[in-house]
């Protein structure tokens, strides 16, 4: 894996924690020679990833839309920022730059690019492992709700199983280097489990 793509809040939370284990992200993938893929923000738990990258010899790379620039919220000492039209083709442009993708604490958008890039595994569209690296039980809730899907019959335990969790950074990439995709088909039959 040479680049991956970190889905963040672009706001810092309330637990300071958080912020500090973004920069630590961004650090750790610098010094293993991995490349920050992100939304481009230099607040919040985005620029402390960034930030942990670009101060420990990583090149991150941004991604963010123009209306968004416009809001000066654009970190301004990346190695590149790739000024996009669209939501959608920002998500376009950080799958196509990465091997792979961590998501961290953050809000509707943090989840809606999680299902998104989830979804298109799911469907075969890509085979690229997708990590949630769970800070402070920041997921235990979700992963609670996606194993009900399971039990409920609405997911495969298979489609389940591709998402990677782990509340260390170094077992996270691990996991990620280690993934081989489901070759199971998506559509749940009548009456399979």
């Amino acid at each position: 894996m040479k680049n991956i793509t970190v889905f963040c809040g672009s706001s810092a939370g309330k637990n300071p924690e958080n912020i500090k284990l973004a920069y630590q992200l961004g650090k750790y993938l610098a010094s293993i020679h991995i490349n920050v893929i992100y939304g481009g923000a230099k607040i919040g738990l985005m620029g402390a990833v960034a930030n942990g990258a670009l101060e420990n010899g990583g090149k991150p790379v941004g991604v963010i839309p123009k209306f968004l620039c416009s809001k000066e919220i654009a970190h301004e000492g990346l190695t590149e920022l790739i000024l996009t039209e669209s939501m959608h083709e920002r998500k376009t442009i950080m799958h196509d730059l990465c091997d792979g993708f961590i998501a961290l604490p953050g809000g509707f958008g943090t989840l809606e690019e999680l299902f998104e890039i989830l979804t298109w595994a799911q469907l075969g569209l890509h085979q690229k492992p997708i990590g949630i690296l769970n800070i402070n039980g920041f997921y235990d809730h979700l992963m609670k709700l996606l194993q009900g899907m399971v039990s409920e019959g609405y997911l495969k335990q298979e489609n389940y199983d591709m998402l990677l969790v782990a509340d260390n950074m170094v077992t996270l990439v691990d996991k990620m280097k280690n993934y081989v995709a489901p070759e199971v088909p998506k559509w749940i039959k009548e009456g399979e489990e």
